[in-house]
């Protein structure tokens, strides 16, 4: 099985020309320079890491989305973290987040693994795959309106290339807004008044459903307004919905 979204810097041959496809999408994402602030802080977090990434080795460029290409499930968050994805080049991976992520796909049969160490590290998503709205690493985690525009085309192509997915679970409010924006994109019309997001919250959206989720950030996990339990549920009605 073909997994997207492993750190590749050189496009393939056919990245350019040809009809579009998630190998010329991802290639597109890595070179991209849209956003001048964004390049910068991705960047300068990398000149400036923390001490226990001190010598490592930072991706520090656009992240691409990650997973099984058939995937019926897209799980979308805000952006990369700053020492996560911008320091390993994969989506959700080397930080808290990504620990409490893979480990709740991996329970529900989605990931070959608990553990999302690195790019190489063996991880394998089954009829799932994650990506973004922001592909760039945000201060604050706070990307701008602007640059949230100039990243949407990469989540609408990419959730028009993933022919089977019909499923999206956004982490937080930012990425319910993002996938609602992404479908619009995509010919979807949103029922009226706009859904609003909450933790297990169901949107449908055409032949789309949109699932809500806090994100698995430090801030609600630790203090218990994400669970475990609370995750599991929600992937568990994915797999209802995708079924």
């Amino acid at each position: 099985m073909i997994q997207f979204g492993t750190m590749a810097v050189q496009p393939p041959p056919s990245a350019h020309a040809g009809k579009d496809s998630l190998e010329r999408l991802q290639a597109e994402v890595v070179a991209c320079s849209r956003c001048p602030r964004l390049v910068e802080w991705r960047e300068a977090s990398a000149a400036t890491p923390p001490r226990r990434f001190r010598g490592e080795d930072y991706w520090a460029r656009p992240v691409a989305g990650f997973g099984d290409p058939r995937a019926r499930l897209a799980i979308v968050g805000l952006a990369p973290a700053a020492h996560g994805a911008n320091r390993t080049g994969r989506m959700f991976t080397g930080d808290r987040s990504g620990d409490w992520l893979y480990a709740a796909l991996h329970r529900n049969g989605y990931a070959s693994q608990p553990e999302s160490s690195r790019a190489d590290d063996g991880l394998r998503l089954r009829d799932a795959y994650v990506t973004a709205v922001v592909r760039c690493a945000p201060p604050a985690n706070r990307p701008s309106t602007a640059e949230r525009d100039n990243c949407l085309s990469y989540l609408v192509r990419e959730l028009g290339l993933l022919g089977r997915c019909r499923t999206i679970v956004a982490l937080g409010a930012f990425a319910w807004g993002g996938a609602l924006r992404a479908l619009r994109e995509l010919g979807v019309e949103a029922p009226r008044p706009r859904p609003r997001f909450a933790h297990g919250a169901e949107a449908e959206l055409g032949e789309w459903a949109l699932l809500g989720c806090y994100h698995p950030s430090q801030q609600n996990t630790f203090t218990g307004r994400l669970t475990e339990p609370m995750l599991d549920r929600v992937f568990s009605r994915a797999r209802e919905l995708s079924a």
